[in-house]
């Protein structure tokens, strides 16, 4: 599994990247800017991201952005529905607003922080991996 975790905050990276790197390869990025681009570049050279855990506040682009950013780019390059990357929002904000945008953008599922790991696996089964 390829997976890109998306977060401003360095002691959340370090967590997610210990705990998601036994499930693959992640690569880390701090800003909704880098997040883009690493997306952008996974297409061009063809080794797509399984998973992608989005903070929804991010320097540059805010993770709703990027989502949107990501949603439109696999619209432009037809990639079906059930083969797009399955996107976790993480946020420490508890705004139900928020979190009904990231669904209406099309994200999987959606996690507070601090994140619990036992209901990360939870979630992650619950779309579709096999972990």
């Amino acid at each position: 599994m390829k997976i890109l975790i998306a977060e401003d905050d360095m002691i959340s990276r370090k967590v997610l990247n210990k705990f998601l790197s036994q499930y693959g390869e992640c690569d880390l990025v701090i800003d909704g800017m880098e997040a883009i681009e690493a997306y952008m570049l996974s297409i061009k050279d063809k080794s797509y991201y399984d998973l992608i855990c989005l903070d929804i506040m991010m320097p540059k682009f805010d993770g709703l952005q990027v989502l949107k950013t990501i949603r439109k780019i696999e619209q432009q390059n037809h990639v079906k529905s059930e083969e797009q990357v399955k996107i976790i929002m993480t946020t420490a904000l508890s705004d139900t607003e928020y979190v009904q945008e990231a669904f209406e953008y099309g994200c999987e599922a959606y996690a507070s922080k601090p994140i619990d790991m036992n209901k990360l696996v939870e979630v992650m089964k619950k779309i579709g991996f096999k972990i």
